[in-house]
Parts: structure tokens; C-alpha cells; sequence
């Protein structure tokens, strides 16, 4: 198990996340200057937070039905669930915006027996799939409202903007295993045995598994598989919905296409090195609605509850799925070996001219 995966490792992380939690609560109840964010706080409807809470947990069943299409329709649901769930729990404990809960899914996945090489596809397979979702979110919504189909705040640097720039990222995607393959000839011809010769072969290896997993997850998008299009977007849509709950439980919810956008590009923050991207991501998301012209009082206390249940939520349902994942995987029947046929899936490479 990677250093980072182990009990101990994840006990301290929870620890730390608490900490932080906190000292938040703390600074907003002592500090000046925040007394309208405590008083939104105070009065939230409860009705709005149990309806939020709920949203989180639809959003995880989403994240449970793309894990399981993706990687192996024929993965017993008991596994899919542990093996989905502990990744989202180190998603909200790990300081990798994502990649921990990634590291943990093939651990656990090469623990169970399934073959690396279609772990190593699936997995990049996954991470477009799940990341295609808020792709065609941002580019559609982005227009929308830039075009005034959709309320929110629609000036080019803030609506039209982000989505050309979300849309020629997801055509550099689509043409990445062209590239990837391209990248991975160059070295093809190095001495084998080499240290050079050597490094060149994983980085080959690493460039094949990329374009490959590519080439699945376009594949599974155009096959309109039920899954992959509804689990992606009932992940993604469902997270979007309970951060709406958490601006209809302290004030007034924001316009639907101020909510998607600012909910999109404020998610960025996770990305900064933090565990469970506790501070990095609530300021991004109140900074980005401030300045779609939310109120910053209502965007803090919003998110604020909102990330609260979002990180607790996956942590609490999924501490018990690894604690019973761990046990499952130290029996000797590697309950993955079900889907050992799917080894033979490779995505076929464009016939050379």
C-alpha cells in the first residue's frame, strides 16, 4: 500500500483536516468584521441543510455508477462501493486535488486482481469521463449566459471567456492520443538496455496507457453509455445542486448560470496542495462569486456550509468502505479476477499508412 494510503497516514490527515475545520469556526465566531456571515450561519434552514446533505449523497451514488461502468460492469456493487467510496474519502482527506483517491482506486484494483495494463487505461479512462462532464458544463453554461439564455452575469471576460478556453482544452484532449503515440515512437529506437533505454521505455509505457485510456473514454462518451453520461453528470450535478442548497439555507440562491460557472472555475482551488483543499477551495469559490456580483457574505456563509458537508459526507461513508475494503483484499480470493476478460479490451490503434 502506498505510504500515503496507510491508516496511520490517513489518521493524521483527519486530524488535520479537523484542526483546520476548527480554527475556521473559531476565527468566524471571534473575529470582527464577520458578523453578517454569523449571523447567515445562525439562521440557516435546517430543511436546506438536510436537503444538501442528501445531494451529497446522490452525488457519491453518481461517482459509485461511473466508477463501476468505467473500470467493470461485471465488479460485484459491494466492491464498487468500497473501492469508490475510500477514493472519495481521500479525495476530502488527501492534498492532491484528486489524485489521491486515483492512487488509491489502482492499489486497491491490483490488490483485487484486476490486470494493470487495464487499470492503466481505465484509470486515465475515468479522470477524462468524470472531467468531461464539468467540460461540457462550463462551455454550455458559459454561452448560455453569454448569449442571455440563462440568468447570470454575462459579460465576455466571465461567461464567453471561460468556455472557449474550456472548449479548446477538451479538443487538446481529444487529440492527445495522437500525440501521446507520436511522443511515445520518438524513443522507440533507444538501446534497451540503457539506463536511458529504460527510462524511455516507462515514459512509452506511461504515453501508451494515456492515449489509450483516451481512447476509451471517447469511445464510452460516443456509445452514449448509461452509466458513464448519467453517473458523470449526476456527479458533478448533484455537488452543484447541494451548493445551491447551502446558498438557499443562509440567504438567496444566485442565478442558475452565476451558480454553475462560479461552482466550476471556483472548484480550481482545490488544486492548491492542501488536505482536502480546505482553505484554498472556499476562498476560490467565494473569491470567483464575488466577482460575478454575489454578495460576499452570502457566497462565504453558502460555502462555507456547503464544504462542510462535502467533505464530511464522502469522509463519513467512506472510512467504514476502506476499513472493509482493506479486509476484503486481505483474503486470497481476489474478488476483481471477475473481470480478468477485460484485459483483451485494448482500444485498437489507428491502422498506419
Amino acid at each position: 500500500m502506498p505510504d500515503e494510503l496507510h491508516p496511520r497516514h490517513l489518521a493524521v490527515r483527519v486530524l488535520e483536516v479537523t484542526a483546520i475545520i476548527a480554527v475556521v469556526a473559531v476565527a468566524i465566531t471571534a473575529l470582527p468584521g464577520l458578523g453578517e456571515v454569523r449571523a447567515r450561519l445562525a439562521d440557516a434552514d435546517p430543511v436546506w441543510i438536510v436537503a444538501l446533505a442528501l445531494a451529497e449523497v446522490a452525488s457519491c451514488a453518481g461517482y459509485i455508477l461511473v466508477f463501476r461502468t468505467t473500470f467493470c460492469r461485471q465488479m460485484p456493487w459491494g466492491l464498487t462501493y468500497d473501492i469508490a467510496m475510500s477514493e472519495l474519502a481521500a479525495n476530502s482527506l488527501l492534498p492532491t486535488g484528486g489524485a489521491g483517491g486515483l492512487a488509491l482506486g489502482v492499489w486497491a484494483l491490483r490488490q483485487a486482481g484486476m490486470p494493470t495494463a487495464h487499470i492503466a487505461r481505465r484509470t486515465v479512462a475515468f479522470f477524462v469521463v468524470t472531467s468531461a462532464a464539468n467540460f461540457v458544463a462550463l462551455i454550455v453554461v458559459g454561452l448560455a449566459v453569454f448569449l442571455g439564455i440563462l440568468a447570470g452575469r454575462g459579460s465576455a471576460l466571465l461567461t464567453l471567456v471561460p468556455a472557449v478556453i474550456t472548449a479548446f482544452g477538451a479538443l487538446l484532449v481529444g487529440l492527445s492520443p495522437k500525440l501521446f503515440r507520436a511522443l511515445g515512437e520518438r524513443g522507440a529506437d533507444a538501446q534497451p538496455d540503457s539506463l536511458s533505454g529504460r527510462l524511455r521505455r516507462i515514459v512509452r509505457g506511461w504515453l501508451k496507457a494515456s492515449a489509450d485510456g483516451v481512447d476509451q473514454a471517447l469511445a464510452l462518451l460516443r456509445s452514449h453509455s448509461f452509466g458513464v453520461i448519467v453517473g458523470s453528470l449526476s456527479y458533478m450535478a448533484f455537488d452543484i445542486v447541494a451548493l445551491g442548497f447551502g446558498f438557499a439555507a443562509v440567504g438567496h440562491v444566485p442565478p442558475v448560470g452565476t451558480l454553475v460557472l462560479g461552482y466550476l472555475i471556483g472548484q480550481l482551488g482545490n488544486l492548491i496542495p492542501l488536505p482536502g483543499g480546505v482553505g484554498g477551495t472556499e476562498g476560490a469559490l467565494v473569491g470567483v462569486f464575488a466577482l460575478y456580483g454575489v454578495n460576499v457574505s452570502d457566497a462565504a456563509a453558502a460555502v462555507l456550509v456547503y464544504r462542510l458537508f462535502q467533505l464530511t459526507i464522502p469522509a463519513l461513508l467512506g472510512a467504514p468502505a476502506f476499513v472493509i475494503l482493506r479486509r476484503k483484499l486481505m483474503r486470497a480470493d481476489r474478488p476483481a479476477l471477475v473481470c480478468q476478460p477485460l484485459a483483451l479490451d485494448v482500444v485498437k490503434l489507428p491502422a498506419k499508412a
